[in-house]
């Protein structure tokens, strides 16, 4: 059981007086502090469970009844929710404060004892994976509430052609806390250990990557090429960490006869490869007409013969440097939510009133953004690194999206509440783009509907083009690594490679800007993750069209689909909209939507 926040961006040193009184998260619902009675209690319990689960059931399931099976279900969940609480409470706690060693120390401790106590129950899906068909299909038809788990099971089956013996997977299993959970450790504490130095004053890496949409251009500079001085400064570190990841990546891959390194990420993501493969080359193809030309639109705006590095996430001439304070944007996010569906306003109002957002930045906290839905039976928390920049006003659109969609999918249960990258950012995405509109609609002149424009077509370019040429960056470095190490300078070249292809011909590249592919979390803590951030845009865009036709009952539909958790596949989940993600068009229908908004900034010049 293994801390795995969903993660966004990366952290930073301000003080919050400017943006109004910043929540911070009260951890208290999971356990009150780390020496708690229920917090040892539960530990206690749960190795008790582990083992008595072992006894009473291994080597035993192909026997059971439907009533003795779904009893083990039952009992398998609850020890799941109960390690679950105690890596939340971990994990949470240490990402206030990744450079505090007892944090680290606490974390990595359940982590040990968590993965010692669980290591008996390994032969479970092993086991159930040797169920014959047939069996199952009748234990399912004879118990109804047993039946409700069969995407669980069909979940671990996918993974049967896969499976290695019994005591490789137990030693798998238990060597987990030591492998890449300790490289992502070692990448998180150093990513967050960095210092840089702009106008004198230290900051770490959030602080640093914002000024990158300072209005002035200078400072936009100075950060870009101080990121580089300090990522190459440490490359040979952060080289060590993708190398070591991407060989026992490799190496586990091999063994389990997986025929690339992308299946594991498409089978936990309940997503077919051909659906995958038809997003990326319906991404790319479209490059020319959404990055490539919005950049050469955006270099136009900024004055530039060309484009750097520095001015990609510019502010346009015509913006305000304006900074939204926390009550606003707090008020800017209800009002999207409430204006849908007040029920959506309702589910995310605790999140602000009852500390489960985590809102300042603060030194040694984790980079980013993500929403971690810890388990069923107590609620999500949401941590932000917020600077008052309009796009941390979408960043908390996005995470709450996240936070309402947990809540909604908790009534599933443990196990069938977990859903699917692919389809976790459909309301993450989807309450972006409400606030989007909402803001559009009140814009009180033709500047600021520009600028909202040119924001949000630069958030979907940043969600859906540069996610994309991310995936390919990690399927050259996980096929370039296959024949053996790679060199700083080997990940550089393939990190370049991707960039003026997706970014298209209005841009040139500081030198140092080959390394920044060392601070992207995802590559370490998620292999292949990036891929789900545009499915999950093409998916919203496809769904905004939708509503936006008036289909009658839409909100009704749309909270089903958050309430169905993991419990159902994309292709049962689209169908009451009459859409088909696995239709190669489906994704030009989200991508015409991008394509679309260029055409209007386009229109707007003459």
């Amino acid at each position: 059981m293994q801390f795995t926040p969903q993660i966004a961006h990366d952290a930073a040193q301000s003080g919050s007086a400017e943006f109004g009184d910043l929540p911070e998260w009260d951890l208290t619902d999971l356990y009150a502090a780390p020496d708690a009675k229920e917090l040892k209690r539960d530990m206690d319990w749960l190795e008790k469970a582990c083992a008595d689960f072992a006894k009473d059931y291994e080597g035993k399931l192909a026997d059971l009844s439907a009533s003795e099976m779904l009893d083990c279900v039952l009992r398998y969940e609850k020890i799941d929710m109960i390690a679950g609480r105690i890596m939340s409470f971990a994990g949470l706690r240490y990402y206030q404060q990744t450079t505090d060693g007892e944090r680290a120390k606490f974390m990595s401790d359940c982590q040990e004892q968590i993965t010692n106590f669980t290591t008996p129950l390994v032969f479970y899906t092993l086991e159930f994976n040797r169920i014959d068909d047939d069996h199952l299909k009748a234990l399912l038809d004879a118990n109804a509430d047993l039946a409700r788990y069969k995407p669980v099971f069909d979940r671990m089956r996918a993974m049967k052609p896969y499976q290695l013996s019994d005591e490789l997977e137990k030693f798998l299993h238990d060597q987990s806390p030591v492998g890449a959970a300790a490289w992502n450790r070692l990448f998180d504490e150093t990513i967050a250990g960095l210092t840089f130095t702009l106008d004198g004053e230290e900051l770490n890496i959030e602080g640093t990557l914002n000024h990158l949409t300072e209005h002035d251009r200078s400072k936009r500079e100075a950060a870009a090429r101080e990121l580089a001085r300090v990522f190459s400064d440490n490359i040979a570190i952060f080289s060590r960490v993708h190398n070591t990841l991407a060989k026992e990546k490799e190496i586990e891959d091999r063994w389990r006869g997986m025929p690339t390194p992308q299946t594991g990420r498409h089978l936990s993501n309940h997503v077919e490869p051909e659906v995958v493969e038809a997003l990326r080359n319906a991404v790319v193809a479209a490059y020319p007409k959404l990055s490539h030309r919005y950049y050469e639109l955006k270099r136009k705006w900024l004055g530039l013969d060309k484009m750097q590095v520095w001015d990609r996430n510019a502010p346009l001439p015509i913006e305000d440097a304006k900074t939204v304070d926390w009550p606003t944007a707090k008020k800017m996010v209800m009002d999207a939510y409430s204006s849908f569906a007040p029920e959506m306003a309702d589910i995310a109002e605790p999140f602000f009133t009852k500390g489960w957002i985590d809102a300042a930045v603060k030194p040694g906290k984790a980079p980013g953004a993500f929403a971690h839905p810890t388990v069923s039976d107590v609620h999500p928390y949401v941590m932000l690194n917020y600077l008052g920049k309009p796009r941390d006003v979408m960043t908390l659109a996005h995470e709450l999206g996240h936070g309402v969609h947990q809540v909604l999918a908790a009534g599933q249960g443990e196990l069938l509440s977990s859903t699917p990258l692919t389809l976790a950012e459909t309301a993450s995405v989807f309450g972006e783009m409400l606030t989007f509109r909402k803001l559009l609609e009140n814009a009180a002149t033709k500047e600021e509907r520009k600028t909202l424009l040119a924001g949000k077509v630069e958030d979907m370019i940043n969600t859906v083009v540069r996610q994309i040429a991310f995936y390919d960056f990690e399927c050259k470095l996980h096929d370039a690594r296959s024949g053996g190490e790679l060199t700083s300078d080997d990940i550089n070249a393939l990190w370049m490679s991707v960039q003026a292809e997706s970014l298209g011909p209005a841009f040139e590249y500081m030198d140092g800007y080959e390394t920044f592919w060392a601070y992207i979390p995802h590559f370490v803590h998620s292999p292949f993750y990036v891929y789900a951030y545009a499915f999950g845009d093409g998916l919203v865009n496809a769904l905004y069209a939708v509503y936006e036709e008036g289909e009658g009952d839409f909100q009704t539909k749309y909270f089903d689909m958050l309430k169905a958790g993991g419990s159902k596949h994309h292709k049962e989940l689209l169908a009451p909209f009459g859409l088909d993600a696995s239709d190669p068009k489906f994704w030009d229908k989200g991508l015409s939507m991008i394509s679309g908004m260029i055409d209007e900034l386009e229109a707007m010049e003459d």
